[in-house]
């Protein structure tokens, strides 16, 4: 059963107006995995690592995750590009990092009003929904409804998702690339 493009074509509206800089539908049966992306968590390069319930350990095992991805049937990625000053411009990351953030707020957001039967929403780097993850005060997550893993906590190849959805993974000198993502399945009357 294949996605209209009429849908398609809504959801990606829907990604555009909330600021993404590009955005595509494709079926989860072109979404690679590799449980090796775990391996890249743990090395715990960004610092989250066993300090977001979001993040691993804690976003559970890393087969459970992938095989959960191919329980939907389509995906809505989406790409949000920022302007460097240069390769070592890590406060211009930042800021494009919350830009981001913002867009994939509005993307969830929009959805909820889709008739779409479940969805799936995965962002960069990480939850970023609560300045301090509860996590690290030892309290359960406050906004389990809102809170958010990143792609690669699912496994999930940005690289080969991007060229997938006919995407750049990376977009230019002096720009930084981040990915966001709706996995979902079509309700009933959309089928």
């Amino acid at each position: 059963m294949d996605i209209t493009a009429q849908i398609a074509e809504r959801l990606c509206g829907i990604a555009l107006e909330a600021g993404a800089y590009r955005a595509g539908v494709i079926s989860t049966d072109e979404v690679k995995t590799d449980a090796a992306f775990r391996k890249m968590c743990e090395q715990n390069l960004c610092g989250n690592y066993g300090r977001s319930w979001m993040c691993p350990p804690d976003a559970g095992p890393i087969e459970e995750l992938m095989a959960e991805v191919r329980t939907f049937s389509h995906i809505l990625v989406y790409q949000t590009v920022g302007e460097l000053e240069d390769s070592y411009d890590f406060e211009g990351m930042m800021e494009a990092g919350a830009r981001h953030n913002q867009v994939v707020r509005r993307i969830r957001d929009e959805l909820r009003a889709e008739p779409l039967k479940r969805v799936l929403h995965l962002g960069a780097g990480g939850c970023r929904m609560c300045e301090t993850c509860a996590k690290k005060t030892g309290e359960p997550c406050r906004h389990p409804e809102l809170a958010m893993s990143s792609l690669e906590t699912y496994g999930i190849n940005v690289s080969e998702l991007a060229k997938a959805a006919g995407m750049k993974y990376i977009n230019g000198q002096n720009t930084v690339t981040y990915f966001g993502a709706a996995l979902f399945d079509l309700s009933d009357q959309e089928n």
